[in-house]
């Protein structure tokens, strides 16, 4: 099961193992406060799409099909977050405010549709 849950909401014993899929540290919170299993830099969107997407929601269809090519060249990061799920509850963790168009909510559906094919 994938959660998703903001760094800057307080962790949960029910997060499972809690991973941060942000290539950036999220400001101003400390290490200790998140409480993280993992940080994997390298499943988050490249700099370039992250700043061509910029939060507009107009390019949010484009950003989700950009962003899932880049996770296909990212087969041994996808596979440990598939990995983590299948063994129990994984939250990622991420820094956007918007809860619904943001990387990780991207990351999770392509992860979920990955599975249902297989």
């Amino acid at each position: 099961m994938i959660r998703l849950k903001r760094a800057y909401e307080d962790p949960s014993p029910l997060d499972g193992h809690r991973v941060l899929v942000e290539r950036l540290w999220p400001r101003g919170v400390t290490k200790g406060r998140v409480s993280l299993h993992l940080w994997l830099k390298e499943v988050a969107p490249s700099p370039e799409l992250r700043r061509w997407f910029g939060h507009d929601l107009g390019k949010w269809p484009e950003f989700q099909r950009r962003y899932r090519e880049e996770l296909r060249h990212r087969p041994q990061e996808v596979a440990e977050l598939t990995r983590l799920a299948a063994i129990g509850t994984v939250t990622f963790v991420y820094a956007a405010r918007d809860p619904e168009h943001n990387s990780a909510a991207a990351l999770k559906d392509f992860i979920e549709h990955q599975e249902a094919q297989e």
